[in-house]
């Protein structure tokens, strides 16, 4: 039986010999089915052509990707402390190198998710690494695609991972859209891992929010308005997103505050 991966989205599915039918991640208003139909690549036919990529993004902090592009081409964050480490959102591949590098490193305490689109290999990268317990919100649960006993449902607004690092559902994008903060990057000024409960834009210098984002579908102000709450509260000046481009070195903080004032006066004006 093969592991089946949705061309779209990157998300797995249960083994079977035939692929799925549908994607339900793909079918929801926030994503979107080509044209062309839903289209599926077996887990293993891609690992004959793709492959994972480091990139140190500061210390503590690596950003590993797939080659080519796979999905919505989103990256996976390692976060490195004297705790443990966590791995932030997943792709739809590891192979065997980052598998055992990871391992080398200490392996992790936790693999975190901030929505549905980042489930994609999940529950891969948890079985490779030795069973790491899945955090997940319990909003977001019907959105599961390959079913696992790995997966740990987390309720309410806060969950402590490790001392320091912390998930925060701020909804928005999701019901439970979260984002992990840890508050001895940037120097000890503090990171924010947003998946895209807040979302980085071409002028990096803003930030916005959407119910979708391929769909350019808003979010109410009062929505907006709550999560910019939520977040003042954090400790965090800089931002990472789940590409490489999407990203604040300092100031994100502030940057979330305009950028929420912004969005709320052009929707009620």
């Amino acid at each position: 039986m093969s592991i089946w991966i949705c061309k779209t989205c990157g998300a797995h599915f249960a083994p079977s010999d035939v692929c799925p039918s549908r994607c339900l991640i793909c079918e929801d208003e926030r994503q979107y089915v080509p044209e062309v139909g839903q289209q599926w690549i077996a887990r293993e036919a891609l690992a004959a052509t793709h492959a994972n990529e480091w990139s140190e993004l500061e210390p503590g902090l690596t950003g590993i990707s797939v080659v080519p592009d796979v999905g919505i081409g989103q990256r996976t964050l390692l976060l490195q402390s004297p705790h443990g480490n966590v791995l932030w959102d997943c792709t739809a591949m590891l192979d065997g190198k980052t598998r055992d590098r990871i391992q080398e490193l200490g392996g992790l305490k936790a693999i975190c998710l901030s929505h549905p689109h980042f489930y994609t290999g999940m529950v891969e990268w948890s079985e490779a690494l030795g069973g790491v317990p899945i955090l997940l919100h319990e909003s977001d649960l019907a959105y599961v695609q390959r079913p696992s006993e790995l997966i740990t449902p987390w309720q309410g607004d806060r969950l402590e991972v490790l001392p320091g690092i912390a998930l925060h559902r701020l909804g928005g994008h999701f019901d439970g859209s979260s984002v992990l903060e840890w508050r001895a990057g940037a120097d000890g000024k503090g990171v924010l891992l947003v998946g895209d409960t807040i979302h980085v834009v071409a002028d990096r210098r803003w930030v916005s929010f959407m119910y979708s984002f391929p769909n350019v579908i808003p979010l109410p102000a009062r929505e907006v308005r709550r999560i910019a709450d939520r977040a003042a509260a954090l400790h965090f000046d800089r931002i990472y997103g789940p590409w490489k481009e999407k990203f604040i070195p300092a100031g994100a903080k502030e940057s979330v505050a305009r950028s929420a004032e912004r969005y709320i006066r052009l929707l009620e004006s």
